[in-house]
């Protein structure tokens, strides 16, 4: 059944969700939760509010590939559109379905070509180094915050370096970047006054986005604005000016918050496991298949919604249009019946495609950037010395993007 989202209320959010999102131990460590969660309820099931909760590896990949599974206009999706004064909202290209997805993602897909990703790996090695240098010589005792020092800010320069974003936006942008990742999360898990933080921040990115648009129409350059704003010029497949904006800022949300959060995940679950870590040391040309067990283990992408665009079935449940499945990512990435022992950290795994990234034709734009940011840093890190401060070190808030707040780390640097 199609059930109407009503306003934040917590008792509602526990109708619809299996999970308490409000809870300090949750969002700290999702993964018991949805250990007892897939125990007690199975891999599919249904919620007393009507939505459809999935945990599967098998049935999350079928959903994402399926024609009949999108976003829709639900009330669970429409809250992620952008006001538009002259029409229908505008989609981000996270929440377009076709055709408007098929026009809009090959365009930007131009950007995140392997040879343009690794175009930009040596960039990258030279801003780790530096930027972890810098912070260790600026400590008095070598203890160093690593993901708000060297990795946040790693994040902003390669996606920086790729849109040619020029660096008086950063800092405006790493605070945007925390209120447009919270605002991922299901508009009835979130306040008004959270609403209102992740539409200001959205806005902000929108409002600079346009500001480089304008400059690219002047003075283009080798990066992907001005190749969008070219592809405007041309009249093929053509964007309008809010679309381009509201595109522009969906690529530099995921930018700023999507890398760094993969970044951290990957070097503190890495910095959890000395055995591990001790292997990596010695065997770094490895570094794309570790990181995409460090993925599996703690993906960025938590939760997903999609809404059925026509009845349909998966995995014995039927669907009507508009009724939602909730995906929860980090489950289906510890999947038993995919991974053997699925929550132990095992860097030596066969591959085996994990969901970290999403899958079909909505899969992560920004995978190849983040990857090689991921894998760059490891490699780079890994040099030196590092010391975990703490086990549990702060969250930023929130259950469809899991980032870390801080990641305070002790550091000897090689000589």
């Amino acid at each position: 059944m199609t059930t109407e989202i009503p306003a934040f209320d917590a008792d509602i959010v526990r109708q619809l969700l299996p999970i308490d999102p409000f809870d300090p131990a949750f969002q700290l460590d999702p993964y018991p939760v949805y250990r007892r969660i897939r125990e007690e309820s199975g891999q599919i099931f249904r919620m007393p509010a009507g939505t459809t909760i999935v945990l599967s590896h098998e049935l999350s990949s079928a959903i994402f590939k399926s024609p009949h599974f999108g976003f829709g206009d639900g009330p669970m999706i429409s809250d992620q559109f952008y006001p538009n004064p002259d029409g229908a909202p505008v989609r981000p290209l996270m929440f377009m379905d076709p055709p408007d997805h098929t026009r809009i993602r090959p365009l930007v897909n131009k950007a995140f070509t392997p040879r343009t990703v690794e175009r930009l790996r040596g960039k990258a090695e030279q801003y780790v180094r530096e930027l972890l240098v810098t912070t260790v010589e600026e400590s008095t005792d070598g203890t160093v915050d690593l993901m708000n020092s060297v990795l946040r800010p790693l994040s902003g320069l390669v996606i920086g370096d790729l849109l040619d974003v020029p660096q008086r936006y950063h800092q405006d942008f790493f605070a945007f970047s925390k209120e447009s990742g919270r605002g991922l999360d299901p508009a009835f898990t979130l306040t008004p006054e959270q609403r209102a933080a992740r539409d200001a921040a959205r806005g902000g990115f929108i409002a600079a986005g346009a500001e480089m648009v304008a400059e690219r129409r002047i003075k283009p350059g080798d990066d992907l604005v001005s190749e969008l704003v070219a592809v405007m010029a041309e009249g093929g497949e053509r964007l309008t000016d809010l679309e381009l904006s509201v595109t522009i800022m969906n690529l530099l949300a995921a930018g700023f918050s999507g890398i760094a959060a993969l970044t951290g995940n990957c070097t503190i679950g890495l910095l959890r496991e000395p055995g591990q870590l001790a292997w990596f040391r010695d065997n770094t040309d490895q570094a794309a298949p570790v990181v995409e067990e460090l993925l599996r283990m703690d993906p960025p992408l938590q939760l997903l919604i999609r809404s059925a665009l026509a009845d349909t079935e998966v995995g014995g449940f039927t669907f009507a249009e508009g009724d939602h499945a909730v995906l929860l990512l980090g489950a289906a990435n510890r999947d038993p019946e995919v991974y053997e022992n699925p929550d132990t950290l095992d860097l030596t795994r066969p591959a085996n495609r994990n969901l970290g990234f999403g899958h079909g034709i909505h899969f992560c734009v920004a995978a190849p950037i983040a990857r090689m940011a991921a894998q760059v840093a490891l490699v780079e890190l890994v040099k030196h010395d590092l010391e975990l401060v703490t086990e549990h070190p702060e969250h930023w808030p929130g259950m469809t993007l899991r980032t870390l707040g801080e990641l305070p780390v002790r550091v000897r640097l090689a000589s």
